[in-house]
């Protein structure tokens, strides 16, 4: 199995430590940036030193823990840690935008990684805060919509609306991500789906037409000449026999998780003479010719280039009102492997016609998924051409 590819580094390490990390750079920035001498107005070592501090630190590890449990409280402490420890509460004082750090961070990834009630309310915590702070400082509210006052803690406002867009903006693309995630996985299921059915499809309707013929012959012929009807019954019993390994190969094959090759060869070209004689046996005679070098082939142009003949020779059984059909399978030319069945039937069934029927369209598609060409229609001196070239990969010519 493919090994699970690791996930990034934002992800790998939680969100309480990332806010933990923030706080301390914020404690630190102010000693680094001025060599141990950063005061502000006072700071943590006016209220008690170092005993202090510490408690400000506890409060704000404290709401790093919060952080996915309770994200509103631990805004809260964060705030109350930061504007404790630069002593914003001060009528005078303007809390420097680095020092909010820690909220910031705590704001970015509430908001990109909890639902959004819990992100806009700790949005609205934290700028009913600040607007408030802003108030106190300018010591009134009016000059904080006009403008006349413009200080660092206004810097602090603005800092924590870009941290609450980023972490929004990360949040629409996770969802997009898993929107087209989710679309992507719908559209294998259905494109999965699809495949069985034309596969079905494929492995059933041949059967069914040699049976229906089979048993057809078996009623008329019961009563005069009884040996023939049971060998029509013989034959009715190998056909059936044959269906259930073909779904019984296909059903093993879906059910390998682990994505190895089935023990069981799938269908193709090699058992294009098993087909034919099991369709003489029905009445139709099938005359297998080759050309070229008829080497291996990759399994999808292998089983398609079988399933163009199942499905033509099953048409020409149904259809086409006549006792033999020809199958030629072509490898002259390099790089492609050509199929044609041909009929002198005289039929106009629904799957006779060039496109019409849920056969002939369903190998057009398959064919066109291989870039191959698919041309299905009468021929001029009577009788129908099903005809099919399918590409064959470079690398497997090399």
């Amino acid at each position: 199995m493919l090994a699970t590819p690791s996930p990034p580094l934002f992800r790998r390490v939680p969100p309480e430590v990332w806010v933990g990390l923030a706080w301390c750079v914020a404690a630190a920035y102010p000693a680094v940036l001025l060599g141990g001498n950063a005061r502000y107005h006072g700071g943590a070592a006016a209220h008690g030193g170092l005993s202090f501090t510490l408690a400000t630190t506890v409060v704000a590890f404290a709401g790093a823990a919060l952080v996915r449990r309770l994200p509103v409280l631990a805004v809260a402490l964060l705030f109350v840690a930061a504007f404790t420890e630069t002593d914003g509460w001060a009528a005078d004082t303007q809390v420097p935008p680095a020092s909010l750090l820690a909220v910031d961070v705590a704001l970015c990834l509430i908001t990109a990684t909890r639902p959004r009630r819990s992100s806009r309310a700790a949005f609205a915590l934290v700028m009913s805060l600040l607007v408030l702070h802003i108030g106190l400082v300018h010591g009134n509210t009016v000059g904080i919509f006009t403008g006349t006052h413009i200080g660092s803690a206004d810097g602090a406002a603005l800092l924590a609306l870009v941290a609450w867009l980023i972490g929004r903006s990360m949040r629409q693309n996770r969802e997009h991500a898993q929107a087209l995630s989710t679309r992507a996985a719908t559209e294998a299921v259905t494109a999965e789906r699809l495949r069985i059915a034309r596969e079905m499809h494929d492995t059933v309707a041949h059967t069914i037409g040699i049976v229906a013929l089979q048993a057809g012959a078996a009623r008329r012929v019961i009563d005069t000449r009884p040996e023939r009807a049971k060998q029509a019954l013989g034959e009715i019993e190998n056909a059936g026999r044959d269906t259930l390994a073909g779904l019984r190969r296909m059903l093993v094959a879906l059910r390998q998780a682990d994505g190895e090759t089935s023990a069981t060869t799938p269908q193709g070209l090699a058992d294009l003479d098993r087909l034919a004689a099991a369709t003489t046996a029905a009445g139709v005679r099938v005359a297998v010719r080759r050309r070229g070098e008829q080497g291996p082939l990759p399994p999808e142009i292998d089983l398609s280039a079988f399933r163009v003949i199942q499905e033509s020779v099953t048409n020409v059984v149904r259809h086409a009102d006549t006792r033999s059909c020809e199958v030629l399978v072509d490898r002259r030319t390099a790089g492609e492997v050509a199929v044609e069945i041909t009929d002198r039937g005289t039929g106009t069934g629904t799957g006779r016609g060039r496109g019409t029927g849920f056969g002939l369209a369903g190998l057009r598609e398959r064919v066109g998924l291989l870039d191959g060409e698919f041309e299905a229609g009468p021929r001029p001196e009577g009788g129908f051409r099903v005809a099919v070239r399918l590409p064959i990969p470079v690398e497997v010519n090399a």
